[in-house]
């Protein structure tokens, strides 16, 4: 296992997904192998917008209306189940209070300024839902998969920060 992950890690930091693991891991959660698995299993993020994203990967809640009268129920589970596991493992991190921490600083060294400025935004924003979430009791699975979803729009738009 451990010669796999290295592996891979060899691949991310000199393939042409290498400014895209980059730009990714600026955000919390998201470091070398996170990134590439995101990078490799997304490919181009430009089809995609910030809204979108969340629900290629099934991140939405389903929704059953008739009329006037909207109902949702859970999340659709459609589309890439390995990305979705990611997001939703990677939103975990973003409970605790933010703080650059050493690996973290290592990974924005390596990402342009725009990247680095826009998950720090993002970073600020997704610990302060998962602080509302927690003040209204939210469950922890419901507000995992919310934040989850929200990062998935995060990655967006960091990943294609440079791009038209």
């Amino acid at each position: 296992r451990d010669r796999l992950d290295a592996r891979i890690e060899q691949l991310a930091a000199d393939s042409a997904w290498t400014p895209m693991v980059h730009k990714l891991g600026c955000l919390r959660g998201i470091s070398t192998l996170t990134g590439f698995a995101l990078a490799v299993e997304i490919g181009d993020w430009t089809r995609f917008d910030g809204n979108s994203i969340g629900a290629y990967l099934g991140l939405i809640p389903s929704e059953h209306s008739s009329g006037a009268s909207k109902v949702r129920g859970k999340i659709t589970r459609t589309g890439n189940g390995h990305v979705r596991r990611l997001l939703i493992e990677a939103a975990l991190h973003h409970m605790q209070p933010y703080r650059k921490g050493k690996a973290l600083r290592a990974r924005w060294d390596l990402a342009p300024t725009a990247a680095r400025a826009r998950a720090d935004a993002g970073n600020r924003r997704l610990h302060a839902r998962w602080v509302g979430f927690q003040a209204r009791k939210k469950l922890h699975h419901v507000a995992t998969v919310a934040i989850a979803r929200e990062l998935a729009g995060w990655c967006w738009s960091v990943a294609t920060i440079d791009q038209p």
